[in-house]
Parts: C-alpha cells; sequence; structure tokens
C-alpha cells in the first residue's frame, strides 16, 4: 500500500499544507486519483459537521448554491456532495483550471496511468487567470 501526498499551490507561491491518502494500487488512472482525493476531502468536511468549524478547502470550490446552504443561517448544516465536486474537478482539469504534477512530471491526460511510487507526491498547482487576459 502507498500513501499519496498532495500539495496545493497556485501560480502566486501560496503553497497549502500537504495531506496524506493511503492507496493500494500502485498505478491509477490521474481520473481516479482526482475521484479519490475529492471524496476524501469532501467525506471529512462533511464528517465535521457537528464541529460548527466547517470551512472548505478542496480542490475546487462547491457551488454558489452549495455555499449559500451551508452558510451561516443555516439551521442544519448541509453536506456538499462529492459527485457534483468530482464532475467540477474535471471540468476544471480540461480548461486548464489546474495542472497536476507526479514528481517532477505534469500529467496532462485524465486516463495517463500514474505510477505510485512510495511516498509519491502529487501536486494540484491552481492556474489564476491573468487580469485582462
Amino acid at each position: 500500500m502507498a500513501t499519496v501526498t498532495f500539495v496545493d499551490e497556485t501560480t502566486s507561491g501560496s503553497r497549502d499544507e500537504a495531506w496524506a491518502l493511503a492507496v493500494a494500487e500502485e498505478r491509477l488512472s490521474l481520473r481516479e486519483l482526482i475521484r479519490r482525493r475529492i471524496f476524501q476531502e469532501v467525506a471529512e468536511f462533511n464528517a465535521a459537521a457537528h464541529t460548527g468549524t466547517r470551512m472548505f478547502r478542496g480542490l475546487v470550490t462547491p457551488t454558489r448554491t452549495e455555499t449559500a446552504l451551508n452558510g451561516a443561517r443555516a439551521r442544519e448544516p448541509r453536506r456538499i456532495d462529492a459527485e457534483e465536486q468530482f464532475a467540477r474537478a474535471v471540468t476544471a482539469f480540461g480548461r486548464n483550471g489546474f495542472v497536476v504534477l507526479v514528481g517532477d512530471r505534469q500529467v496532462e491526460d485524465l486516463d495517463a496511468r500514474i505510477e505510485l511510487a512510495l511516498g509519491a507526491e502529487v501536486t494540484f498547482l491552481k492556474l489564476v487567470p491573468l487580469v485582462g487576459g
């Protein structure tokens, strides 16, 4: 079993705290790796509903509807839909919203098979559009 470390960075140089996910397979498609990442972060967010410290820091931001439902006025905390977040992530990847680096190699195809060596680091580099561009 391999442990994959996920790191989120932006082109402005900010870097979020890394977190790890255990993966049983030695090879996965990028699509499946993104799916597992999304499902894990959504599950952790939804599980924290009772703590009152719910701030979603996922690969892609929830829709405005989900954000409104999870706002301070909501009497009962709402859950974020992992399938919807996954679909949004795939769309964002297709529109160059972020690139994925495995080690020092960029993976450009969602169906590309990734070798998950022991201690693999996967960086999600979120691209920020240029103003006026």
